[in-house]
């Protein structure tokens, strides 16, 4: 096999010579040459029920580069447990060869070289191509979408989700849960569930506040290959917490752990042969989840965007997770005999859109959707010379450079951007896009607030983030990854309760202390607080990329992580 060092010198030498703006060329021969459609899809069938799952899309209708995690720390009972592995430690976990397509797809190391190797993933009608081509062999095959779907482009803004809404319905989806749904509002949730989407809308754990009763459909019943198969959902628990309450009042949500223990009954008292919770609660919750709860033969799960080649079994459940922004899609296969699940097979598909052909009529569906907004979504408002990405616990370069727009254009001393998981990457030496920059922006709460914080405020506030991160129990992680400060540093001890994690916040232009007594002008985005005033962000980034022509984020060592 090639090394490490040859291979990337070869993928250096040769994005040099064919030119930034024309690796695309070479990443789609040079993917064709280790791999072949027919490969991406092979699978040895297994008994009587095929499970197809896609989840965490964000509204990417087009295929995109996505750089997975450098830091993905787990705490309590998760440490050192999948999905807290990355990099090398994640390859040789699961037998992954340095420079592979694997390495590319479920590892951070050489993203830059690699991308430009194989290429951009994802892609609705690729999408399409891989669902078809399962669904010709098992025409009765179950495909489910875990949520985060009608939310993180410019046209699903634009259209209030209708894009993905018509792409999920053309696709032939049967059953969704939801998370950023919920953020077009109460009212535009409702006409899609009961005018434009053709399958169910499921949330065992949403209710309604004033009827005290279940808001939407817990479950659906399907009989596939013989057998009876309940598909329960489970929306993201933590609504109000994460995201703005006022865009859906009257409805309460939470895991509810009691409340899924009475529905598996009930569908099991059904008759259901299979149990599958299709869950927006996050892999560590899930895992929480089915160690407490007996019955569930399969939980899909999402939220968190960890995409994992081998289920991970806790006592009888199977957990699957299919990572995020469309690059990959699970297959699970079952033999049910007698009433149970005698074995399960898996494959996580990853989409490498230069090797899978597009679906066509997919593809005609996508540009007609995107048609009304092209000039938009291509105009170049830059350059940048290095890598933007966003995931990970800390530090993306997507929301330093966010930052730095912020603390110039909005003129503060500190700015602030949230964890937030979802967003496209950018190669250095690409064209920065308006569609690149709404791909990490696009929401439906984008006023760049400026305001004053207190030194004593701001420390309550990345304790109260913190924890919801690296609290020791699931359960009481309800938020995404570390909010990203600009013009601030401090260290943080994982390890510690809340209210002692974070240390040493100081200004990184004077050296100084944050002084708890002491007033700073903050400014950040995504308030989940109403009627928050202040431009949209994508028009502070926007202006703050035109303004300096090419951009480049120097590595932020302003975090110092302990504990870990």
């Amino acid at each position: 096999m090639i090394s490490r060092r040859d291979f990337l010198q070869v993928a250096m030498a040769t994005s040099a010579l064919y030119g930034a703006s024309g690796f695309g060329n070479w990443s789609r021969l040079a993917a064709q040459q280790v791999l072949s459609q027919d490969q991406l899809l092979e699978f040895d069938t297994l008994g009587n029920v095929t499970l197809i799952h896609i989840t965490d899309i964000h509204a990417q209708l087009m295929p995109v580069y996505f750089r997975e995690p450098q830091i993905n720390l787990g705490v309590g009972g998760a440490k050192g447990f999948v999905p807290h592995i990355t990099g090398a430690d994640y390859r040789k976990l699961y037998g992954i060869a340095d420079g592979s397509p694997l390495d590319y797809a479920l590892t951070y190391d050489d993203f830059t070289a690699l991308a430009r190797t194989y290429g951009r993933m994802g892609g609705m009608d690729r999408i399409a191509t891989v669902v078809n081509a399962i669904r010709a062999e098992r025409p009765d095959a179950l495909l489910l979408d875990g949520g985060d779907t009608w939310q993180g482009s410019l046209t699903a803004l634009e259209t209030n989700g209708g894009d993905m809404v018509r792409a999920m319905n053309a696709l032939g989806v049967e059953a969704m849960t939801s998370h950023w749904e919920f953020t077009l509002g109460i009212d535009r949730v409702t006409e899609i569930v009961e005018n434009e989407l053709n399958f169910p809308f499921l949330g065992a754990n949403i209710f309604d506040n004033e009827w005290d009763e279940p808001a939407y459909e817990p479950y659906q019943m399907f009989e596939r290959g013989g057998t009876k198969i309940a598909v329960i959902g489970q929306a993201f628990p933590y609504m109000p917490i994460a995201n703005p309450g006022w865009m859906f009042p009257g409805l309460s949500f939470g895991v509810r752990q009691e409340r899924m223990a009475e529905v598996v009954q009930e569908v099991r008292d059904a008759g259901a042969e299979v149990v599958v919770l299709l869950s927006h609660n996050g892999f560590d919750v899930d895992r929480k989840l089915a160690g407490e709860i007996d019955g569930i033969d399969v939980i899909l799960t999402g939220h968190t965007h960890d995409a994992l080649p081998e289920p991970v079994l806790v006592g009888k459940t199977h957990l699957i997770a299919t990572g995020s922004h469309g690059k990959f899609l699970a297959r699970v296969d079952l033999d049910v005999r007698d009433g149970e699940v005698k074995e399960l097979r898996h494959k996580l598909i990853p989409i490498f859109s230069d090797v899978i052909a597009p679906d066509p009529e997919m593809t005609a569906l996508v540009k007609t959707e995107r048609a009304p907004y092209a000039d938009r979504l291509g105009e170049v408002i830059g350059q940048t010379e290095s890598l933007l990405y966003r995931r990970g616990n800390f530090n993306g370069t997507w929301d330093d450079l966010i930052c730095n727009a912020l603390l110039e254009e909005r003129e503060a001393d500190i700015a602030l951007s949230p964890g937030f998981r979802w967003g496209a990457s950018v190669l250095p030496g690409q064209d920065i896009t308006r569609e690149d920059i709404f791909n990490a922006t696009a929401m439906s709460y984008p006023a760049a607030y400026r305001t004053e914080f207190t030194g004593e405020f701001l420390h309550v506030v990345l304790e109260d983030v913190a924890d919801n991160l690296f609290n020791p129990d699931p359960y009481y992680q309800q938020g995404g990854d570390m909010v990203r400060v600009g013009g601030m540093g401090y260290q943080i001890d994982i390890s510690q309760p809340q209210g002692s994690r974070i240390t040493d916040m100081t200004i990184l232009k004077t050296g100084e202390k944050i002084d708890p007594a002491k007033t700073y002008v903050v400014a950040g985005w995504a308030s989940v607080n109403e009627a928050t005033e202040g431009p949209p962000i994508w028009d502070v980034v926007e202006n703050y990329i035109r303004r300096n022509g090419t951009v480049s984020v120097e590595p932020n060592t302003s975090v110092k992580v302990t504990g870990a």
